[in-house]
């Protein structure tokens, strides 16, 4: 298990990654005052967030041995774009020889289903991003939930805007949450602070 499974399976409740861009040193240091857990970054952000924060980074772009060589500590592999025929069993079982944690990011049941039957990863990411005019957020993460086996650690990539949210999804079993948007909050900290830890929705 690496730093960022441990992180965001033992951390206290869900866990909120926000996905950092722009001055991301400086956003990295003001992500672990404000209680997250690990950070999401591109593979080229990776070197410069390190030099202020010891947080887990899990990295979405970029193969196993860039991400490995950046310094982070999980990639995201998208099943959509590895879905030829033996590259996500070949990028999974690199990532996993590297040390790295490795979520197959889904969208649909389907691809769910394939993913499980093919390399059954640990960790299964939710992607809600290009959600349909019919689906609604948090529809797609609470309807693929019930297909995932117990034991795997499950992170959503969800449009989240408020703690209610994400108390919805820790209630439902979501492990960790990926967070888009905040990173160009002028008030980055505090509105990080408030979707960890935030009073708790009718108390």
């Amino acid at each position: 298990m690496s730093r960022f499974s441990q992180a965001i399976s033992e951390g206290d409740g869900i866990s909120v990654i926000p996905v950092l861009e722009g001055d991301v040193d400086a956003l990295a240091a003001l992500a672990e005052a404000a209680g997250a857990e690990a950070l999401a970054l591109r593979v080229g952000d990776v070197e410069r967030a390190r030099t202020r924060t010891g947080l887990p980074i899990v990295a979405r772009d970029g193969d196993p041995s860039t991400v490995s060589a950046a310094g982070a500590d999980a990639v995201v592999v998208e099943f959509e774009a590895v879905s030829d025929e033996g590259r996500l069993e070949r990028l999974y079982g690199l990532a996993l020889e590297l040390g790295l944690d490795c979520a197959v990011d889904v969208r649909e049941e389907e691809e769910l289903q394939e993913a499980l039957d093919r390399v059954d990863p640990e960790i299964v990411l939710i992607s809600e991003r290009g959600l349909g005019e019919d689906e609604e957020d948090l529809e797609r993460t609470l309807d693929l939930l019930a297909d995932i086996p117990a034991g795997k650690l499950v992170v959503s990539e969800a449009r989240i805007v408020s703690r209610e949210q994400v108390l919805a999804l820790e209630r439902a079993g979501v492990d960790a949450i990926l967070v888009h948007g905040l990173a160009r909050d002028p008030d980055f900290g505090a509105a990080l602070e408030e979707l960890v830890s935030g009073p708790e929705i009718g108390s």
